[in-house]
C-alpha cells in the first residue's frame, strides 16, 4: 500500500508527542506529508512509577519531524491545562495555516488493586487520560468545523478500554470513558464529515514502564495473569506499529469509518 503523500498539505495535532506512541505518530504523519503541531507536558507525574518525558525528548521529536522535511510547531503544554493547550494549538494553526487531524494520545498509567488506588492516583490518571482527551477535543474540533473540510480525530485508548484489565481500575475507567466519548462525538460530528475513532493497543514498548504493575501480575498469575496474554506469539508492540494504524484510520482509505474501536492488540482482546 502506497502511503507517501497521504497527508500532503495537511496538519496533524498530536498530544503526548515527546516520546513513545506520540513521537512515532508525529513522525509517521510527517513522513506521509503532514506538518505537525505537537505538545507534551514534559514533566514527572506524582502517581506514576516511571519518569515523565522531558523537553529534550520533545526536542528530539522536533528533530525527527524536521528530518522528514516537514514543519513542526512544538510546545511544552499539559493537557490538564485547557488554556495552555488551547494557546499551543492556536499558535500551531496560525503558523501552519490549518488543522486536519487530531490525535489525543497523552496518557499515564500506574498499578494497584482497585480498592487500594490512592486518591492521588485516581485524580491524576483521570485528569490526564480522560479530562486531557476532552480538553484536546474541545480545543480542536471547532477548528475542524469552521474549516468545513471534514477531518479525523483519534483517541488513544487501550485494550483496557474494552476489557476489565486487572490492577489498573483507574486507568481502565479512563480508557472506557474516552471510548464512550468518541462514540458520542462520532454521532455529533458526522454531519460535518469529521470522523472520531479510538485505537486500542496492547502493551507497547515506550517510556511508560509500569513497574508497580508487574508484582501484582506475578502474585495473581494463576487466576488473573491469562487476561494479559496475547494470542499471537509476540510479547509487545512497538510505537511505530500503533502509529501506522493511527495514520491509516485518519487517512482517506478509512473515510467511511467512524465511531469504531480499532484494536492493535496481538489478539489480546479475543482471550
Amino acid at each position: 500500500m502506497e502511503t507517501a503523500g497521504r497527508f500532503e498539505n495537511k496538519v496533524a495535532f498530536v498530544t503526548g508527542a515527546a516520546r513513545g506512541q506520540g513521537r512515532a505518530e508525529a513522525v509517521q504523519f510527517a513522513r506521509e506529508g503532514a506538518d505537525i503541531i505537537a505538545i507534551d507536558a514534559c514533566t514527572d507525574f506524582a502517581s506514576t512509577a516511571y519518569p515523565g518525558a522531558t523537553e529534550e525528548d520533545l526536542a528530539e521529536t522536533v528533530r525527527l519531524v524536521e528530518k522528514t522535511g516537514r514543519r513542526i510547531v512544538a510546545t511544552t503544554a499539559d493537557v490538564r491545562d485547557f488554556d495552555a493547550l488551547s494557546r499551543a494549538l492556536a499558535d500551531g494553526v496560525e503558523q501552519l495555516g490549518r488543522l486536519d487531524v487530531v490525535v489525543a494520545n497523552a496518557g499515564i498509567c500506574s498499578g494497584a488493586l482497585s480498592w487500594e488506588i490512592t486518591h492521588e492516583q485516581w485524580r491524576e490518571t483521570v485528569d490526564v487520560n480522560l479530562t486531557g482527551v476532552f480538553h484536546t477535543a474541545k480545543a480542536a474540533v471547532p477548528y475542524l468545523i469552521e474549516q468545513g473540510e471534514g477531518g479525523a480525530v483519534v483517541f488513544t485508548s487501550s485494550v483496557s478500554g474494552l476489557k476489565g484489565t486487572p490492577f489498573t481500575g483507574h486507568y481502565v475507567a479512563t480508557k472506557h470513558g474516552i471510548t464512550g466519548l468518541a462514540k458520542t462525538m462520532a454521532n455529533e460530528l458526522g454531519e460535518h464529515r469529521i470522523r472520531v475513532n479510538t485505537v486500542h493497543p496492547a502493551g507497547v514498548e515506550t517510556g511508560m514502564k509500569v513497574d508497580d504493575l508487574h508484582p501484582l501480575i506475578a502474585k495473581y498469575a494463576t487466576t488473573l495473569g491469562p487476561i494479559y496474554m496475547n494470542s499471537l506469539p509476540y510479547d509487545i508492540l512497538q510505537p511505530e506499529d500503533v502509529a501506522a494504524v493511527v495514520a491509516w484510520v485518519c487517512s482517506d482509505e478509512a473515510k467511511y469509518i467512524t465511531g469504531a474501536q480499532i484494536p492493535v492488540d496481538l489478539g489480546n482482546l479475543i482471550r
